[in-house]
């Protein structure tokens, strides 16, 4: 019966989609000031104009697909357009030849340029683009405001998982796919879905494109009742309604015209819609007697879903799975050689090994004398083990024999962000678009922490040494040695047992105790001012006033100056966004709990240039030639210090590796 209403329902709905293909303005664009720039009536700007006027007159766009080359090296320029593969051949046309004027406007002298809109893409560059993943480039983001419910979320992941295969095992013409599947839990609703990879792309990087932009559903559009994730190879987007035309065309074959029409052809479209509206209206009245029926026979009975989605257990393994045997983990590292060990912390020692399947793991020995009993260990292990989270360090699992205590992490291989942020040496590579990556991705695993996992975490040790960076320089956040869990309406606490980092401390906790969810964004505010200007926060930046990060960042702010913060290496590329970043990092900052943003306001902030940020006041710890200013630092240090005499190891630093949580129960 369900069925037979999806059905009834797509056919009327169907009829009445409106595609904005040729919409003047793209929904997202990129101009990559990075890529360099050319000037008017260059090489560079002949063959770009060529390269694009050509777009609309080549045959393989009748597959919704161009992709061309013009001119040499150094200014040969390199394009492609896509359009959306149910997007028609002349309503394809016209995206793209707008598009390509539009681009050419709002990034006049880039060298390389993005421009998305729902019927198309488009792109140049002065590098190849064709036939390779481009994935780790940038990524773009669209979520549907209104939430969702957990069995629409339930069948949105098996869907998109579905439609993932389908695209990537398409043809060098065209990956597609496109499906929809009924929630079982919520009658009348249906999950519409789409991916699309760039055709040139093997089939295997264009899975594994998809699979990360699916992959990212959760972090970017979590619990929205609909998103899109815009990679630079790929794309997916997930609705509701039916966004795109449900009789997606199959890939035309090279005997068939693109492209006929008549008077008399005209006039048969016109039949046909007249002929397809008076049948649509028979079906509504058809429906609403089919409703009534539906509702008459409905009782237990569950909605077929039109593609099964593939069921993912929400729980963590049993204890047991996640065990390990003590001598694997001692093969693996050597016996915790000298050789394999890759720091020492306050809870232990931190070891690489390698298991028998070649898998590469880091491995934390906690110190013998943690007084902390099995069944404690294995629960803690587990509470730690479902946070999972593209920006924190995974945990794979832990080991027990007698008193030895490990931990079993997933190895990162380009250790710390500290190592490559203080080190002139090592942090040219730092540019900016990864400093950019870098914060995004520490404010979104802070996000996960306090709102959005099964446990509400404050962290209360955010710094650049519990950073650490996979082989793609993406940011994890690692040590939950000393965080805190909260119940879920919780929203603050205090503690006379103050650990953490000073200088990265909130005042209300280095003073009081007292801790929140805005204790951790003081601790990123620190941080964004540290991979801003490549300091650490005890830098001194004006020895005759002896300004530490934070007052020196206030103090340029106040004066009009703040770029005389900004680390020399990044001059001249994305100013606008910088200077943006700047003004976040001192929100974060503010000595007044409540004028500090949370999380999910920073990631806003972070991705959104149209919104204007509110002045920030100033901030804790000032070092001024001003009575008041000094009177404040000198006792907040002293307040700290009695803290810190109070309890002999009540401060405890943690260094660069990841750890057990200390975790209270609800």
């Amino acid at each position: 019966m369900t069925t037979i209403i999806s059905i009834a329902l797509l056919s009327f709905f169907s009829h009445f989609i409106i595609l904005t293909t040729a919409q003047q303005n793209f929904l997202r664009h990129l101009c990559f000031s990075n890529a360099g720039n050319y000037t008017s009536r260059s090489s560079y700007d002949a063959n770009l104009k060529t390269l694009l006027s050509n777009l609309t007159s080549d045959p393989k766009v009748d597959h919704g697909y161009y992709a061309s080359s013009e001119g040499q090296n150094p200014n040969r320029v390199n394009a492609l357009g896509l359009c959306r593969a149910d997007v028609k051949p002349d309503s394809c046309l016209s995206c793209l030849h707008n598009a390509t004027i539009l681009l050419r406007k709002l990034c006049p002298n880039q060298k390389e340029a993005y421009g998305y809109n729902d019927g198309c893409i488009s792109r140049y560059a002065n590098r190849s683009m064709f036939g390779v993943n481009q994935d780790s480039n940038f990524s773009f983001d669209m979520c549907n405001p209104s939430n969702a419910t957990d069995s629409y979320n339930e069948v949105l992941d098996g869907l998109m998982r579905r439609l993932r295969g389908k695209a990537a095992a398409g043809d060098s013409r065209r990956k597609f796919a496109a499906g929809t599947a009924a929630v079982a839990a919520s009658f009348f609703q249906t999950v519409y879905g789409f991916a699309q990879c760039m055709p040139d792309l093997p089939k295997q990087d264009c899975d594994d494109c998809l699979e990360k932009a699916i992959s990212s559903i959760p972090i970017f559009c979590n619990n929205r009742i609909g998103g899109r994730i815009i990679k630079p190879s790929c794309n997916v987007r997930y609705e509701n309604y039916p966004f795109y035309d449900v009789a997606v065309p199959s890939p035309p074959s090279a005997a068939s015209p693109s492209n006929t029409s008549s008077p008399q052809g005209s006039g048969n479209s016109t039949s046909r819609t007249v002929i397809i509206v008076a049948m649509s209206i028979g079906a509504f009245v058809a429906i609403l007697i089919l409703i009534c029926i539906y509702f008459l026979v409905r009782r237990s009975k569950k909605p077929i879903e039109t593609i099964q989605p593939e069921v993912e257990h929400d729980e963590i393994e049993p204890t047991e799975s996640l065990q390990f045997n003590f001598n694997t983990i001692k093969l693996a590292t050597g016996d915790f050689s000298n050789a394999n060990k890759l720091g020492q912390g306050g809870f232990g020692s931190v070891y690489k090994g390698k298991l028998p399947n070649g898998q590469d793991i880091a491995v934390k020995r906690l110190s013998m004398d943690s007084g902390q009993g099995d069944s404690e260990f294995k629960n803690e292990v587990l509470l730690v083990a479902k946070l999972q989270h593209r920006n924190l360090v995974r945990l794979l699992g832990f080991s027990l024999e007698k008193k030895e205590r490990l931990l079993v992490y997933e190895f990162l291989p380009n250790k710390s962000l500290d190592c490559l942020l203080f080190d002139s040496n090592q942090r040219v590579h730092l540019n900016w678009i990864m400093r950019h990556r870098i914060i995004g991705g520490i404010a979104r695993g802070l996000l996960y922490l306090h709102e959005d996992s099964r446990l509400r975490i404050i962290h209360r040790d955010i710094k650049a040494s519990n950073i650490l960076l996979d082989k793609e320089l993406n940011p994890k956040i690692s040590d939950f040695g000393m965080a805190k869990l909260f119940v879920v309406d919780q929203t603050q606490s205090n503690t006379s047992r103050i650990v953490g980092t000073y200088g990265y401390m909130a005042p209300e906790y280095a003073i009081h105790g007292l801790f929140s969810i805005k204790s951790d964004v003081f601790s990123f505010g620190i941080l964004v001012l540290e991979i801003l200007s490549g300091k650490k926060k005890n830098s001194v930046f004006d020895e005759e006033n002896a300004h530490d990060l934070l007052s020196y960042a206030w103090k340029n702010w106040r004066e009009g100056t703040t770029f005389n913060l900004v680390d020399p290496l990044l001059n001249n590329v994305s100013r606008n966004e910088i200077m943006r970043c700047i003004h976040i990092g001192l929100l974060c900052v503010q000595e007044t709990i409540a004028d500090r943003p949370t999380m999910a306001s920073v990631v806003v902030m972070l991705n959104s240039y149209s919104s204007s940020l509110p002045f920030p006041s100033k901030p804790p710890l000032l070092v001024s030639t001003s009575g008041s200013s000094e009177t404040h630092l000198r006792e907040y240090n002293s307040e700290a210090t009695r803290s810190s005499e109070g309890e002999s190891n009540s401060i405890q630093q943690s260094i660069n590796e990841a750890s057990i949580t200390e975790l209270y129960p609800r």
